[in-house]
């Protein structure tokens, strides 16, 4: 069974908000505490070429607790909005590399920080408080270059976007929503709990690694 599910992911992308904190309820469901969830870069504006815009960010926000996730996105703030995300990414790549237990709860409190407790996590006071509490070494905060390698290996193994999952053999975007949109435009969401189940009872209990 595996030990460790990989996700690529972006900090300020909501969808991989609430996709994560599902993932982390179900590994609770199967009691594999022991299992590390390792999430990597997937820098959406190096995707893109621009940063996202904050405002379409707040609207995915809207359409995301009024769909499928009430209990979150308690404090977001379009004002205080990072402008970019490569140094929190290259934090949580760092705290990864350190330990990966370390990494993900690195990887939590940037989230919450950003759409819990609407803090910018481009300031650099708030990324070295996070780095500090969790003992991440300093040298994250000079070098984003790794993220971007980290996003060209991503690349090769097939990424689709934020966040898609891997486990061994299998791999799935998004797995935690299924996402269209309706007659006007707009997104229509629903949590796909029978598609997640199905991945991680497939990782996490069944007979490959």
């Amino acid at each position: 069974m595996a030990t460790h599910i990989e996700i690529y992911a972006d900090i300020w992308c909501p969808f991989a908000h609430v996709g994560l904190r599902a993932a982390r309820r179900e590994r609770e469901r199967l009691a594999r505490v022991d299992v590390v969830f390792v999430i990597r870069p997937w820098p959406l504006e190096l995707v893109n070429g621009r940063a996202l815009d904050p405002l379409v960010t707040a609207r995915h926000v809207r359409e995301l607790r009024e769909q499928v996730a009430p209990e979150l996105f308690s404090d977001f703030n379009v004002g205080t909005f990072p402008t970019t995300t490569l140094p929190a990414l290259s934090l949580a790549l760092a705290a990864v590399e350190q330990d990966p237990a370390t990494g993900e709860n690195v990887n939590w409190a940037l989230r919450d920080a950003l759409f819990e407790e609407g803090r910018d996590i481009a300031d650099v006071a708030v990324l070295e408080s996070i780095a500090h509490h969790f003992g991440v070494h300093p040298r994250w905060a000079f070098d984003t270059s790794s993220v971007e390698l980290e996003w060209r290996r991503g690349q090769e193994r097939g990424v689709q976007g934020s966040p898609h999952f891997m486990c061994a053999d299998r791999d799935a975007f998004c797995p935690a929503l299924d996402i269209s949109r309706n007659e006007t435009g707009d997104l229509s969401l629903h949590a796909n709990v029978d598609g997640l189940h199905a991945f991680l009872d497939a990782c996490l209990g069944g007979d490959e690694s």
